[in-house]
């Protein structure tokens, strides 16, 4: 029962983290959009009900630290996120050339990627790669998992070749 009760524990709250990186992405959406302040849209998205649904799925009200983490990360690194993503598109990809939520996507998962240790590498790519169907039925989401894969072996511990040092600080 104790077993039973802990899963589904960890289950809500990586539902939570779900919703709360798609939350964050909407958030950094807006923010490029319509240059909306980002402390504004943290604080009306976390006073914001997130009730619904998305793919017929019902969400869960978001992690709210995490969501403010992630924009406010986001925000504040922009620079740095934006060269780690230039460097790992390919081909006809580039940042420039890409939608604007597309973007905001690439950006929230690599400074998950670079900046928070925990939840696990797949887990982490898994979430956007998820969120980015939720908005593209084309090669985007393939191409976030390329580029999410290829930053994660740069910056993550757990995925760097033996032998190579992380640039995570």
């Amino acid at each position: 029962m104790a077993d039973q009760e802990s899963s589904s524990s960890r289950s809500a709250g990586n539902a939570s983290r779900s919703t709360a990186r798609l939350a964050a992405v909407q958030a950094l959406y807006q923010h490029a959009i319509a240059g909306t302040p980002v402390e504004r849209i943290i604080s009306e998205g976390i006073h914001h009900s997130f009730a619904g649904a998305l793919d017929d799925q019902e969400l869960v009200p978001p992690d709210r630290a995490l969501f403010a983490r992630i924009v406010r990360g986001v925000h504040a690194r922009r620079d740095d996120l934006d060269g780690l993503v230039d460097g790992a598109l390919e081909g006809s990809w580039s940042r420039d050339r890409l939608e604007t939520l597309l973007v905001a996507i690439l950006r929230a998962g690599c400074w998950e990627l670079l900046d928070a240790a925990d939840p696990p590498t797949r887990i982490v790519i898994k979430d956007y790669i998820d969120l980015t169907h939720a908005f593209f039925a084309g090669r985007e989401p393939g191409m976030v998992n390329a580029v999410l894969d290829k930053i994660a072996r740069r910056v993550r511990d757990d995925l760097a070749p033996a032998g190579a040092a992380s640039t995570d600080g």
